[in-house]
């Protein structure tokens, strides 16, 4: 019997800290939220811990380059993907729109993952943890099915009647 190791699911991620400064690396995005440090491993090898109150985001890149905040912070439309359509403002007043699951359960994590408004940029989510939130906001419900208007109910046939 082989015992396979599982697959790595670390992902590429630039740490955003809430001096502004700036950590590539890659993460396991399974680990979030359990802890009060997020843990990275550097390009270079090099093992980081953060505490989670000094994180104000963490963004999910396809590639590491020095534009991986979304160019457009707030949705032109309403948005198409399904879920709660959100407004996050920051503890230093900056605001940001994105989408995220229709899933109260997950909102009670340490931290929310939201879908950016700029789908076609270099962040595909995002991770904020809630002590970089002043306040969050919903400002829709997306992609839920419009119930049918019923039928009018029949008349019920009599038994008795000719």
């Amino acid at each position: 019997m082989k015992l396979h190791t599982p697959t790595s699911t670390h992902k590429k991620v630039v740490v955003l800290l809430l001096d502004r400064t700036t950590v590539r690396g890659y993460l396991n995005p399974s680990k979030l939220g359990d802890g009060e440090t997020i843990e990275v491993l550097t390009p270079n090898g090099e093992h980081r811990d953060f505490a989670a109150k000094d994180v104000r985001g963490i963004y999910f890149v396809r590639e590491f380059t020095d534009d991986f905040e979304p160019e457009r912070k707030v949705f032109l439309s309403r948005p198409k993907l399904d879920g709660l359509w959100v407004r996050l403002k920051f503890r230093d007043n900056d605001c940001i729109e994105g989408v995220v699951p229709n899933d109260l359960l997950s909102l009670l994590d340490r931290g929310v993952q939201i879908t950016p408004p700029d789908l076609h940029g270099t962040t595909l989510r995002i991770f904020i943890p809630r002590t970089a939130l002043s306040e969050m906001t919903v400002l829709g419900v997306v992609g839920i099915a419009r119930r049918k208007p019923a039928a009018p109910a029949q008349p019920q046939p009599g038994l008795f009647n000719e």
